[in-house]
């Protein structure tokens, strides 16, 4: 019997994925957010136990957002952890119905969690997916998993392996994981508070403090958001560059063309030191804020310091890049520059302390960026799915009604025996 391509959704914090497996690009990218009727949203339901006229009244993505005058925006996901079970479940009806318009039941499905997803998280899951949509099979994969496999198209990629380093760093947290043979080393995960919404924040406050005052208020937050997207990049030297802006301007200087999103009329905009101050927060924290001051490149080395010994060099190996706020031009050439600096100053210190009796191999640091990176846990996905052995990994609806929610507690790891 011909099985039909498993579906693949990875929910983010600020971008939900989806699409089917065998495909290079997602079918859908959207808004992780919900539009409810503020009239009706307040009444308690569940969308299995009774589908009246107003749990059908709801937008989700694109629609959500261009309905937000008249509806309520609801952010299902927080820092990469589900919030809100209802309007979770509401999402990934539309998601299933309206956009990929697949009969579930006729599916596996492949779903992706964040690091330490607690396993009730997974139970509410599956329970979502075997009893509202009877789903054919679920498997719910790590993301740092996802994004080891996507790596495997990169050219600097010597061979397909499942150990590395994973910075994954989208809309609402960045997170640091080591990963030995497919298995997370949950205790040397690290969480840094800073990812695609702090930069966007922290221009914006940067074109305000400027006196910037074309922006209408309305719009602040999406230009903010364009301008770190289109403009800004990463620097070597902050000081440097500073200096460059200041004897080169013209060089350096852009101008962002806007339009009035309820007038119409066009505006324009003066960039300049956003252009490498917003990502120069990964690599130097305190110029946006003294809550938080641990530079990424020192955290990555804490974490691959923390993992057992016998896979650090396999870590600082194979150091992959995921999520959008990664995306930024040489930003991986810095990392590697950081870590490995970071690296051989300790060995060079050991060699020290031990009176030259003990000579160190070299550590290897490779920073991997590659064409998939932004979409990377979505790609992985779509990789994994599409292999013989996807459907053997999957829990089915069968052992679902046997054995109960429970059994979302457990995930076999590809690759690997479980």
């Amino acid at each position: 019997m011909s099985r039909l391509a498993p579906v693949v959704i990875d929910n983010g914090t600020g971008f939900t994925k989806m699409g089917f497996a065998g495909n290079n690009d997602p079918s859908f990218i959207q808004p992780t957010v919900i539009a409810t009727n503020p009239t009706t949203s307040n009444q308690s339901s569940n969308l299995a136990a009774k589908r009246g006229a107003e749990d059908l009244d709801f937008y989700i993505g694109d629609e959500a957002v261009a309905n937000s005058k008249t509806y309520a925006l609801n952010y299902p996901i927080r820092h990469g952890q589900i919030d809100n079970w209802d309007h979770m479940e509401r999402y990934w009806e539309q998601s299933i119905f309206k956009y990929l318009r697949c009969e579930p039941e006729d599916h596996s499905f492949l779903l992706t969690e964040p690091p330490l997803n607690p396993p009730e998280n997974r139970e509410n899951t599956a329970e979502i997916m075997f009893e509202s949509f009877n789903v054919q099979g679920l498997y719910i994969a790590v993301q740092a998993v996802l994004a080891l496999a996507a790596s495997w198209t990169s050219s600097k990629v010597s061979e397909q392996t499942l150990t590395g380093t994973v910075i994954d760093s989208g809309d609402g947290v960045t997170h640091v994981i080591p990963v030995a043979e497919g298995y997370v080393i949950g205790s040397s995960i690290k969480s840094v508070p800073i990812a695609g919404r702090d930069l966007t924040s922290f221009v914006q406050n940067l074109l305000r403090e400027r006196g910037e005052n074309m922006i209408p208020a309305e719009d602040s937050m999406t230009v903010a958001q364009r301008i770190k997207e289109q403009y800004s990049y990463v620097c070597p030297d902050i000081v440097k560059e500073f200096q460059k802006y200041e004897q080169e301007g013209d060089r350096y200087f852009k101008t962002y063309e806007g339009v009035h999103s309820v007038t119409g009329q066009p505006y324009t905009v003066d960039v300049g030191f956003e252009r490498f101050l917003a990502p120069e927060i990964f690599f130097n924290p305190e110029i946006a804020s003294s809550d938080y001051l641990t530079p990424l490149p020192e955290v990555v080395d804490t974490v691959v310091q923390t993992s057992p010994i016998d896979v650090r060099r396999g870590l600082y190996k194979n150091i992959v890049l995921s999520g959008g706020s990664t995306m930024f031009e040489n930003f991986g050439k810095r990392l590697q520059r950081d870590i490995k600096r970071i690296a051989d100053t300790r060995l060079r210190r050991s060699e020290v302390l031990s009176g030259g009796r003990m000579q160190s191999t070299p550590m290897e640091v490779n920073v991997i960026s590659h064409k998939k990176q932004r979409y990377a846990v979505w790609f992985g996905g779509s990789l994994l799915a599409s292999t013989g052995e996807f459907h053997s990994y999957c829990h089915t609806k069968a052992e679902y009604d046997e054995v109960g929610p429970s059994i979302a507690r457990h995930n076999r790891v590809f690759g690997t025996v479980g």
